[in-house]
């Protein structure tokens, strides 16, 4: 047989480059494509997530002109400094889990005494359970569910009741269940979740996708970044203005907090509890940095202080295996827990995590084993012990460099670090700056952070991107660079910073 041979004659190829042409032209007109920006939903066009925004974009691009052999940039590396994920900054795993997560990846090892006694133990029993490479049950395999809420139990003490695994969803992360239980709430602007400003913006971009309203009480920096009852009442009453027949459904509580690095007191707690349950709100409890605490004061879980206040609050909490000393980001575990909530809601919560079949099966097991690590006299408890200890004094020592350095700075503010994994200085900054921002089309933040990224390849987020007081300026930076690397680093920022304030002047100018 034959091939084709297209043919060579010059009108020919003319005239198929033409149609070509014209096939591309059309496919760009408007109206034409099936999917075109103007035909998506407004509320996904007004979702901001700044963790991952502007800022993040021209990072990545920085990176790629780094690869090149004359890159011409005054810096060689990029410092995501922007964003809570301690591996990618050098933070070592916890041995004891990955050593078990591999015995479940990899089942023929479980019979080869690779490793001590109890991490054995451990991959052969959730091996039992399940098989990992299988969809789950929609809540998470039963017996790591388990194994949750036996952590929730000694967590918070027997006083306060027992912890049923039904109460227990696992999730990919501490993210798809803020999501989950934001979709239950809102069925329109007329429903009001109150937020804290600053806020995490997983939790505006959810209301507004949702198409609630985010109604948000600001902390007092002054006071330690610090929640006030006077200040949630008038975020309550300029709701109830803007939206007379509006309904607060939710309040958020992030504690430790994201981005401003507060533990809350027992009577800022108690405090919102009593308000919670004045106003039938359902208390949305964010403590994923529960195991970051950087100062004496105790951290208490919102279940544990409403249980011993013998309130019924409704709430859902959250936590994740991405923060605390362990810093498994990649692996995407958590867990939400329910209590006092509607049976009746409760099925339909159910129903909406079965959408999505379940949570990865490696996720849900790290959860439990992070939940649970080895106690005193496992074979790999000194061991265990000694790394968590490492972590956690690094991190410990690095806040209070972190924030000693940002106050040494002419012109910045930071309050001291006691939680989570970041510090929140607020900068002043001058008319010229806010005018060379202005004329540059960006918030003044936004302008100083992408002025910082270019001149020293350090990556953080502007304060406008978790929301801030009017007339306020801030940025939020991680703890995480490593004990070698952090002082180099506030360095830089320091040299940037002065000759920012030497090209644009200070405050009073």
């Amino acid at each position: 047989s034959k091939s084709f041979v297209f043919p060579r004659a010059p009108g020919v190829w003319a005239m198929w480059r033409l149609s070509c042409a014209v096939a591309l032209l059309w496919h760009d007109l408007p109206g034409i494509r099936s999917l075109s920006l103007d035909d998506l939903p407004a509320n996904v066009k007004e979702v901001e997530y700044a963790v991952r925004g502007e800022m993040d974009q021209i990072a990545q691009g920085l990176a790629e002109q780094l690869k090149k052999e004359n890159h011409g940039l005054p810096f060689d590396e990029i410092v995501p400094c922007n964003i809570g994920n301690p591996q990618v900054l050098g933070q070592p795993p916890i041995t004891f889990h990955r050593q078990m997560l591999s015995l479940l990846t990899n089942p023929e090892l479980q019979t080869k005494n690779l490793y001590a006694k109890d991490v054995h133990d451990r991959a052969r029993n959730f091996s039992e359970a399940t098989r990992f490479g299988a969809y789950s049950h929609s809540q998470g395999i039963p017996l790591l569910r388990q194994q949750v809420a036996s952590f929730i139990q000694k967590r918070d003490g027997a006083k306060v009741g027992v912890v049923d695994a039904e109460s227990v969803y696992l999730t990919d992360g501490a993210s798809p269940g803020v999501k989950t239980s934001l979709g239950l709430l809102i069925s329109g602007a007329s429903d009001g979740i109150l937020i804290p400003v600053p806020q995490y913006p997983l939790y505006s971009a959810a209301i507004t996708n949702y198409g609630g309203t985010a109604v948000g009480y600001y902390l007092d920096e002054a006071k330690g970044w610090s929640v006030s009852t006077e200040e949630i009442q008038k975020a309550i009453d300029r709701f109830k203005v803007d939206h007379p027949n509006g309904r607060l459904k939710a309040f958020v509580a992030i504690n430790p907090g994201n981005p401003t690095g507060n533990v809350m007191s027992r009577k800022e707690m108690e405090d919102i509890v009593r308000l919670c349950d004045k106003h039938k709100l359902v208390l949305l409890a964010d403590e994923v940095y529960q195991e970051n605490i950087w100062s004496d004061r105790q951290w208490e879980s919102f279940r544990k202080v409403a249980g011993e206040m013998k309130s019924k609050v409704e709430m859902i909490s959250f936590h994740s295996i991405s923060k605390g000393y362990y810093g498994e980001c990649g692996l995407r575990g958590g867990y939400m827990q329910i209590e006092h909530i509607d049976p009746k809601v409760a099925e339909q919560m159910y129903k909406m995590v079965s959408v999505s079949l379940c949570s990865n099966t490696l996720g849900q097991a790290m959860t439990a084993s992070v939940m649970n690590p080895p106690i005193k006299g496992d074979a790999s408890f000194e061991s265990f012990e000694g790394e968590r200890i490492k972590i956690l004094e690094s991190l410990q020592r690095k806040s209070v460099l972190l924030a000693k350095r940002l106050n040494g700075l002419p012109g910045m503010s930071c309050q001291p670090i006691t939680g989570a994994m970041y510090a929140f200085p607020r900068i002043e900054l001058s008319k010229a700056a806010i005018a060379a921002a202005d004329e540059a089309g960006k918030k003044a933040d936004l302008f100083y952070c992408i002025a910082l990224l270019n001149a020293t390849g350090i990556v953080v987020v502007p304060g406008s991107g978790f929301k801030q007081e009017p007339g306020t300026w801030h940025f939020r930076i991680t703890i995480l660079p490593s004990e070698d690397k952090l002082p180099a680093l506030l360095d830089r920022l320091e040299k940037f910073h002065r000759d920012f304030i030497t090209k644009y002047g200070n405050s009073e100018l």
